[in-house]
């Protein structure tokens, strides 16, 4: 597994997982549409290629970047080509654009995902690496394990639970290693552009703008480190055997929306932000009240745990935006 192409490769966690393969010589394909990720934000960690689809001649050599979108079957075809195996971050993520947008996360999250699956079969690629979430389980009775039964609650769970039945079936019928992360609500060094709750409520107070909690802030989370994700991810390459598999990847911890804010507003004074205006919004529509997982299975299988403990991460989390802003 020494070529890899990353779908989104760009974005806040493409880029982490760059710096990991690089560790070990690993050749890398990028393929970003730029909307979130910036060429920027890749040259930050690596020297890379820019090169255009016409110009692809085999497998990757050290680190090429190419500029497209999921959605074109042809490059997803001719990009995956040579390469061992793909970790296809790129998506709509989050519950709020999918209520905004359900058919472009649709088209993205399902269509995004099967070409890159179509990839795979056509080019024998042998392992293909699905970021999920939790969002499938929907409304149940947490901690969420693999084992429920689905009932997504927004267009982003059902969407993501298609991609998670395109590659079982392609594991299955095709016997492509597909293996599925269900990731929690990540964050971390590295989110400037992320509009996930502890990026954005960062990025808000030290704007000087309002925190705003989608109702009453009683519904939970589970938090994971962006650190600890990636090393799920790099098990999920490199482990043998595990291909049809689904590993629920977050803290084993339950977080109110409440107490989060709270952690964040005094890590952020104790920083000297300390106009902070906080309000209660009207709950959104396609949220669950509770969310955690139950990660018993990534430990036993893969030999994954978490490491980082949350009031240690959101403080080097406002530590690495306060730095971004010359604040530090």
């Amino acid at each position: 597994m020494n070529k890899v192409l990353i779908t989104g490769g760009c974005g806040f966690l493409g880029i982490k997982l760059i710096e990991r393969l690089i560790e070990r010589n690993i050749n890398i394909r990028v393929i970003d549409n730029l909307i979130t990720g910036t060429r920027d934000d890749l040259n930050a960690v690596t020297k890379y290629k820019e090169i255009a689809e016409g110009q692809i001649n085999g497998p990757p050599i050290g680190v090429e970047l190419i500029v497209g979108d999921i959605l074109d079957k042809d490059l997803a075809l001719s990009a995956t080509s040579g390469c061992d195996a793909i970790v296809h971050f790129a998506a709509n993520t989050g519950v709020g654009p999918s209520v905004d947008n359900p058919r472009y996360d649709c088209m993205t999250n399902v269509v995004g995902t099967f070409n890159y699956l179509e990839a795979a079969r056509i080019n024998k690629i042998s392992r293909f690496v699905f970021a999920s979430s939790g969002a499938p389980a929907g409304e149940v009775e947490p901690p969420i394990h693999e084992e429920l039964p689905p009932h997504p609650v927004s267009p982003y769970g059902a969407s993501k639970l298609a991609g998670e039945g395109y590659c079982s079936a392609y594991c299955k019928t095709f016997n492509i290693d597909t293996v599925m992360l269900r990731f929690g609500n990540v964050y971390g060094p590295g989110s400037l552009h992320k509009n996930s709750l502890v990026a954005k409520f960062i990025r808000h107070a030290l704007n000087g703008e309002v925190l705003e909690i989608y109702g009453s802030g009683s519904q939970t989370r589970d938090f994971i480190y962006i650190d600890d994700l990636i090393d799920a991810v790099m098990l999920a390459i490199y482990t043998p055997n595990i291909g049809g598999e689904v590993f629920q990847i977050a803290s084993n911890m339950e977080t109110t929306v409440g107490s989060i804010t709270e952690q964040l507003v005094s890590i952020l004074k104790l920083e000297g932000i300390s106009k902070i205006s906080l309000i209660n919004g009207e709950k959104r529509l396609g949220d669950v009240m509770r969310n955690y997982s139950d990660t018993s299975k990534a430990k036993t299988i893969l030999g994954w745990s978490p490491k980082m403990d949350l009031p240690k991460g959101l403080q080097k989390t406002v530590k690495y935006f306060l730095q971004s802003k010359g604040l530090l």
